[in-house]
């Protein structure tokens, strides 16, 4: 494609987008998301590609940067807007922080982690911390581990809760390509933390594993 018909293709895309962006179909929404960075190159082939191996805009959303360059076209400047897109639909989804909103089901927990979390090739460990009607205090990655575990003590976490005051905690983790059921070591954070927090008057109210497209809650399975 020529760059004169590049830029009028681009052109009618955000026409359309401006009159009903309903209408775009999805490898069209990614043309224009790539343009935004390959100014001057024709994106609707690596639109469709995308699509193709990762199925649909979510997928392509989800995937790894190292999954990204193994198609021809996706260089550095795109994995950069990638993690900047990640960052922004992360911090929407971590917005309850701001209004303080509720965190009442393990779903709700879920959702929120899978934002930040969906694409991360290794393990991390995060903490909710709340007041006494489980509204968010804040929202914090304790540790970050390697592909199959992550480390943290219990003296860790309640260090966090205390320095924000937080009268629960929820810990959250997730586990890259696995399954969301519990390891070891995850059970027996989870209960030594369980153990001491009564002491200095904080609850530990739930701890959320979490994959891509499922959620464990230890109090929902009667572990805490």
């Amino acid at each position: 494609m020529s760059a004169t018909h590049q830029t009028g293709h681009r052109a009618r895309l955000k026409a359309r987008l401006n009159k009903d962006a309903t209408q775009l179909a999805d490898y069209e929404i990614l043309e224009l998301l790539l343009g935004c960075v390959l100014l001057r190159r024709d994106t609707k082939a690596l639109a469709k590609a995308l699509l193709q191996r990762f199925g649909t805009l979510r997928g392509v959303f989800d995937a790894r940067p190292d999954e990204l360059m193994s198609l021809e076209g996706f260089g550095p400047s795109l994995i950069l807007f990638w993690r900047l897109l990640r960052e922004f639909m992360a911090r929407c989804e971590e917005a309850p922080v701001r209004r303080r909103e509720v965190l009442c089901t393990p779903e709700a927990v879920a959702r929120m982690a899978r934002a930040r979390l969906a694409a991360c090739p290794h393990e991390e460990l995060w903490i909710a911390l709340t007041d006494h009607g489980n509204r968010l205090i804040a929202w914090e990655r304790l540790r970050q581990g390697a592909v199959g575990q992550v480390s943290c003590t219990p003296r860790e976490v309640l260090e966090t809760a205390l320095a924000h005051k937080a009268s629960n905690i929820i810990l959250v983790h997730n586990h890259p390509g696995g399954s969301a059921h519990p390891s070891g070591p995850d059970l027996q954070l989870t209960r030594e933390v369980a153990r001491l927090a009564p002491a200095l008057g904080i609850a530990l109210v739930d701890h959320v594993v979490v994959t891509e497209d499922a959620c464990y809650s230890f109090a929902r399975d009667a572990l805490l």
